[in-house]
């Protein structure tokens, strides 16, 4: 099998809600990189990733120029068994990670594709047949926040990510925490997020005056030397996101003590095939993870689907589903949630394929 064409669209998504999180990043209309791959077997299969401005190493514009480089080496490529051709891009273009990310999700598509199985079952296999979401509460004002929780509680939903320091209002962030605590009751899953957006000193004020709730943190600071000194000054659990996108990361964290859960993004560690690795590497660790990636439609949300699908249950926190978050849908018959459980696709490969009247002009095409 050989590889004979790319197709790249660039989809501008608009969030349901205007989305918004500390230091000015926002989800208001967010680009995402869609593409597929072809081969002369007549098996395609398709990659997304959708970077947040200001969020992580990545952005949108950049992936098109990766890809440009890196196909005199994908021509005539077999895409089968990603890890090893991801291995010779990764010599040909060192780093730009995110940009081979979209890559190499669709090389797992295709190999999943030829073997006529579910991604999930090349991933490890299904050891989970449903899979709790998160809700994703954007940072606006607290009473609003409090009844968004609310809303997705009663449609089934026991996790709740709460995003503050948008208005860097320390006091306001108390609020956040307290009345989404209060709304969702005792016993449920709820993590104040900064998004990296605090300072040491605001997160440990902001962290004791709700340390008598049953709260986690979430990257308050950029560093994880600076999230171990937060949990150590407040005692309350810590998940780490952005300052964990390798290996040696998740292991720096874990010996600083500040590694209870990790959010397990597919492009900040630059592909399902790390992802893959840094997942195992987890399990190995005893973390517990939230398997996801920065923002996106159905494409991606499914990749994130079928390897939280093939993750020890003990090990998984949460999955998210991205795609609900954004409109319009790719793929009308890809899974939503319900009753705050989610399932990964049907069918082989991703188990997803995208409307291309809804995709429209390709931006670019290599062939």
């Amino acid at each position: 099998m050989k590889i004979t064409r790319i197709t790249l669209w660039k989809y501008p998504f608009r969030s349901h809600d205007d989305y918004h999180m500390a230091g000015g990043k926002s989800c208001l209309i967010t680009d995402s990189v869609i593409i597929r791959i072809d081969t002369d077997a007549g098996i395609s299969g398709w990659g997304e990733n959708c970077p947040i401005p200001h969020y992580l190493p990545a952005y949108a514009e950049g992936i098109e120029p990766a890809i440009d480089y890196l196909w005199p080496e994908l021509l005539g490529s077999d895409p089968l068994g990603a890890e090893a051709l991801m291995s010779r891009l990764d010599a040909y273009l060192i780093g730009h990670d995110y940009a081979k990310s979209v890559l190499d999700m669709a090389f797992w598509d295709i190999t999943a594709r030829k073997a006529d199985l579910p991604l999930y079952t090349l991933l490890g296999g299904r050891r989970n047949q449903t899979m709790p979401v998160y809700h994703s509460l954007t940072c606006i004002a607290p009473k609003d926040m409090a009844r968004m929780a609310k809303d997705a509680k009663d449609s089934g939903v026991t996790q709740f990510q709460v995003k503050l320091g948008a208005d860097q209002n320390w006091e306001a962030d108390v609020a956040r925490i307290r009345l989404v605590r209060e709304a969702v009751g005792p016993g449920l899953f709820v993590y104040a997020d900064w998004n990296c957006g605090a300072a040491k000193l605001e997160a440990i004020r902001t962290a004791r005056a709700v340390v008598d709730l049953d709260v986690m943190l979430e990257q308050p600071c950029s560093t994880i030397e600076d999230c171990a000194s937060v949990k150590k000054a407040t005692g309350l659990a810590m998940k780490l996101d952005e300052s964990t996108k390798t290996p040696a990361d998740l292991l720096k964290a874990y010996k600083l003590d500040c590694l209870d859960v990790t959010a397990l993004k597919i492009s900040k560690f630059g592909g399902l095939s790390a992802a893959r690795r840094a997942r195992d590497l987890c399990i190995a660790l005893g973390v517990k993870m939230c398997v996801e990636d920065t923002w996106g439609s159905d494409v991606v949300t499914a990749a994130a689907l079928h390897l939280g699908a093939s993750t020890d249950p003990k090990f998984l926190l949460n999955v998210c589903d991205l795609s609900s978050y954004i409109g319009p849908r790719l793929d009308e018959r890809a899974p939503v949630r319900k009753d705050g459980f989610i399932a990964p696709p049907d069918g082989p490969g991703l188990g997803v394929i995208p409307n291309l009247d809804v995709l429209g002009r390709p931006l670019r095409v290599w062939e």
